[in-house]
């Protein structure tokens, strides 16, 4: 993720969440949060999705994980999970960890596939609703890489994608 990149990030928070993060937040999460790491997925020159992290010592926390809706259910935020999960295992982070509202049924499946398992739950943690947060966590020495869905296409031509 660039500086650049934050109207478009910023876009997507603001329709994904209902406490969408700043743009204040993102710029320090990029350039003042030595521990913090952001990631974009680019669909044909546009953000369609995000993951934000803050990598501890052997551990790592996901922050922020959102696609655009008109692009969901096509694969990119396991794309964007799966690489960074990927990137921990080479670097020997340990574990990873996050929280998850118990009504997002649709992301508490995505991180099951990849070997989050609720060991918690935080009280009254989201504000706008006062829902618990329920707390994941995936050993990554422990846990096998699942294997790599591709973004689903409706049509057979051949997408370029990146994430940076």
């Amino acid at each position: 993720m660039r500086r650049d990149d934050l109207d478009q990030v910023v876009a997507i928070e603001r329709v994904a969440f209902t406490m969408p993060w700043s743009r204040g937040a993102f710029l320090y999460e990029l350039e003042q949060n030595r521990v913090a790491r952001c990631w974009v997925y680019r669909k044909d020159g546009e953000v369609v999705g995000y993951l934000c992290l803050w990598e501890v010592a052997d551990e790592v926390h996901i922050t922020n994980v959102a696609v655009r809706p008109d692009r969901r259910r096509q694969g990119i935020a396991r794309h964007l999970l799966s690489a960074i999960l990927s990137d921990g295992r080479k670097r020997r982070i340990r574990l990873v960890c996050l929280e998850v509202r118990p009504t997002n049924v649709e992301a508490r499946g995505l991180y099951e596939s990849f070997g989050f398992r609720v060991v918690g739950r935080r009280k009254g943690y989201y504000y706008d609703t006062g829902e618990d947060a329920l707390v994941m966590e995936a050993e990554l020495q422990l846990t096998p890489a699942p294997p790599e869905r591709g973004p689903r296409r409706r049509s057979r031509e051949p997408g370029r994608t990146r994430a940076s």
